[in-house]
């Protein structure tokens, strides 16, 4: 049974740099929304592309392991190259943690990709009518950091550590953080790691993501260049 046409996306972007389960998911995505109009993508930089040549999704699916992005990055530049339109992630994946982490990414919903068409049935339905889909059995972590505002976590940091993350937003990596702030680059591992766990995240670009989250320069304490 197909989706009413009347809350059928027209359009889908689907990203993902396996090529039969690309061709599966369009093929489900046709048979739930016969009248759509379905591109493939492989890499994320070829999905840019396909959005930058006028080919304007009303529903973009995105897999998070692909061979050009790292972590939730592809989902954040995805989701600023489409505005408004929602972005789902399909992903093998699909732990509480990881799924609360791609919702708080950005992601109108997150389905697992081993679900059934029903599943996506659902999903398009509850992202039609403004919600957002998460599986029947996700539950969101009790223990998870970011139950906390992203400027209480920030405000967490030490004046060093709070350096070391202007700098990893600006894209250095931490040799180059080190000869900024002459430590050793064992000292910058170290701290990018206590960072991390204090932020309640497991990469660096997750970490830029709270960043942006929080007015960074107004949480942290004016930071001198040493000490």
């Amino acid at each position: 049974m197909s989706l009413d046409p009347t809350i059928c996306p027209t359009r889908a972007l689907i990203v993902d740099d396996h090529p039969l389960f690309c061709d599966a998911l369009a093929l489900t995505m046709r048979s739930v929304c016969p009248v759509i109009d379905v591109q493939t993508a492989a890499s994320l930089d070829d999905a840019l592309g396909i959005v930058a040549a006028k080919f304007a999704p009303e529903i973009v699916l995105l897999d998070l392991n692909l061979p050009d992005v790292n972590g939730l990055d592809g989902l954040m530049r995805m989701s600023q190259a489409v505005g408004q339109t929602p972005v789902v992630v399909v992903s093998s994946m699909a732990d509480d943690r990881m799924i609360a982490q791609a919702l708080r990414a950005g992601a109108r919903g997150f389905v697992p990709k081993h679900s059934q068409r029903p599943v996506f049935e659902t999903a398009l339905n509850t992202i039609a009518q403004g919600g957002t889909y998460t599986p029947d059995d996700y539950v969101a972590p009790a223990d998870d950091t970011a139950a906390l505002s992203a400027p209480k976590r920030l405000a967490s940091l030490t004046n060093q550590q709070g350096r070391i993350l202007q700098l990893i937003c600006e894209g250095k990596l931490n040799k180059q953080i080190a000869f900024d702030l002459s430590i050793a680059e064992t000292t910058v591992k170290a701290h990018v790691t206590a960072i991390m766990r204090k932020l309640g995240v497991q990469s660096r670009t997750q970490a830029v993501l709270v960043a942006q989250e929080a007015s960074f320069a107004a949480v942290l304490p004016e930071l001198d260049d040493h000490g």
